[in-house]
């Protein structure tokens, strides 16, 4: 009955630990990236001297100003993930700041490595994300409301108000990734095979074509 138990409580824990941590524990007091940009292939970036560590590596000023939403998407990211912000290298932490203009959209993406918890600072958006059943969850959010996307779900948000919205999106990986649905289905490289388009979307081929032509880099 004992070992059952244990085995019950180390299965339990091993799940609660997966649900919790998107990105692996540090086993250090912090690792303070080295060159972010480097080619380097590992799972994260290696750790700044310990000796060379300043005070400003844990300093991010990025998300003080107010995006550019002149594009086409009436929308500005201002990613604070470990490739701008190297003091969060291991720490599981990233922040972004989301300034939409009335009209504009974050469109459908998602993050494949993390949850995102999106608080509004200003503006009112609507935000909502797909679930595996297909079932739409949204909401309405006004200043100081809070929503969350789970792991990996297509998700967005869009300005209903009349002026620009400004949102605050928290994640618990070092670097969520981002999967953009029109970029990638119309804008991959090399491109997905226009038969596995037409046939997935029932769409003649001069749409996709159009969708190519708009979403290609």
């Amino acid at each position: 009955m004992e070992q059952k138990f244990t085995s019950f409580f180390l299965l339990f824990c091993l799940i609660t630990i997966s649900i919790c941590h998107a990105d692996p524990e540090q086993l250090q007091d912090f690792c303070v990236a080295n060159n972010p940009s480097t080619d380097t292939i590992i799972n994260g970036f290696p750790c700044k001297p310990a000796s060379s560590v300043v005070s400003d590596d844990f300093f991010f000023a990025g998300l003080s100003q107010e995006g550019n939403t002149n594009s086409r998407f009436g929308s500005s990211i201002t990613a604070g993930n470990v490739l701008s912000f190297p003091g969060l290298n291991t720490l599981g932490l990233a922040i972004n700041r989301v300034d939409i203009a009335p009209g504009g959209v974050n469109p459908l993406h998602s993050h494949p490595r993390s949850s995102e918890l999106v608080f509004v600072m200003k503006g009112n958006l609507l935000v909502g994300f797909i679930s595996t059943a297909n079932k739409f969850y949204s909401k309405v959010l006004g200043p100081g409301e809070t929503f969350v996307i789970p792991k990996g779900l297509f998700h967005f948000q869009y300005n209903v108000g009349n002026s620009t919205a400004t949102a605050i999106t928290l994640f618990n990986s070092q670097l969520p990734g981002v999967m953009s649905a029109p970029f990638g289905l119309f804008g991959a490289k090399p491109q997905i095979p226009m038969e596995v388009l037409t046939k997935t979307f029932q769409v003649n081929s001069s749409i996709i074509s159009v969708l190519e032509s708009n979403f290609g880099n």
